[in-house]
């Protein structure tokens, strides 16, 4: 698990380096050492994730023009929880609750509480399954992929069935965003997002493993301080506001989710509108499973 585990810390912070310019990408704001009744000692982090040109055009008619959304993520290993909001949409929650197992994903009841339903289960496999065609790197492809430090790679077909180590990150993703009108398409875009996020990661993860094999928990932690210094610094721009943004509003529209008339400008019916306190809860969790070494 400890391989894992620096694999799994270098990839973000190189990833969230790589991903933050122009003004968009991840600040983080807290990484500190904290503990826990039950799962002991870990990390807290906070971030802020900038992303306003990433959003499909419905979703940028009712939100700022510059906005981020907050992250908090308590790192207690093997056992992990994320939650997200968003400052001025009060309705909007995720919450991802991660377990990482020595298996290839047949534990059908790892946070031991209930089984999820199969139907919520989605199984996600780092070499086959597709990921947006932006996003695909050769060199990270790893049906091509292969280590020199380690021998391992390429995969190929089954290889979750008899490859050796093998690591599961299970997910259990809870999100909600109660707006009328909007709450399915923007369920199903977050969760499409995480999923595309997931296998992202774990790709490069693997792929980058002659990179950070080697490397002892302390020499990571060294390296994600440093990529942290980094990414900050490059999002220095839109955290300062420049002047040259001061002529320019920093919100093209708000809207609050009992705003009627603007929900009717937008072409959205109001006459059954649900008072918000009685809206129902939160979709069905849906866990997702990823492999990797």
């Amino acid at each position: 698990m400890t391989l894992y585990r620096i694999g799994q810390l270098y990839m973000i912070s190189k990833h969230s380096c790589e991903q933050s310019g122009d003004g968009e990408g991840v600040e983080v704001v807290t990484n500190e050492t904290d503990s826990h009744p039950q799962y002991g000692k870990g990390q807290l982090t906070e971030k802020r994730i900038y992303l306003s040109s990433k959003l499909p055009s419905w979703m940028k008619a009712f939100v700022p023009r510059i906005f981020y959304v907050t992250e908090k993520a308590w790192n207690f290993y093997p056992y992990t929880i994320t939650g997200a909001y968003v400052s001025f949409l009060p309705k909007f929650s995720i919450r991802i609750e991660t377990r990482f197992e020595n298996n290839n994903g047949d534990n059908n009841n790892v946070f031991v509480d209930k089984p999820t339903p199969a139907g919520n289960v989605i199984y996600l496999d780092i070499l086959s399954d597709p990921i947006p065609e932006k996003h695909y790197v050769e060199k990270e492809d790893l049906s091509l992929w292969q280590s020199s430090k380690t021998g391992r790679g390429p995969l190929e077909k089954g290889w979750t069935d008899d490859h050796t180590p093998i690591m599961c990150s299970y997910k259990r993703v809870h999100c909600s965003f109660e707006v009328y009108g909007f709450q399915t398409r923007t369920e199903e875009f977050i969760h499409r997002n995480i999923r595309d996020i997931l296998l992202i990661g774990h790709r490069q993860a693997v792929a980058w493993i002659d990179e950070w094999h080697g490397m002892s928990l302390e020499q990571v932690r060294e390296y994600e301080r440093t990529m942290q210094e980094k990414t900050n610094s490059k999002l220095k721009s839109i955290i300062a506001q420049p002047a040259a943004a001061a002529s320019r509003p920093a919100f093209s529209r708000s809207m609050s989710v009992t705003d009627e008339r603007s929900l009717k400008k937008m072409g959205l019916m109001t006459a059954a509108m649900p008072d918000p306190s009685a809206s129902a809860g939160p979709r069905s969790p849906i866990r997702f499973n990823s492999t990797t070494e």
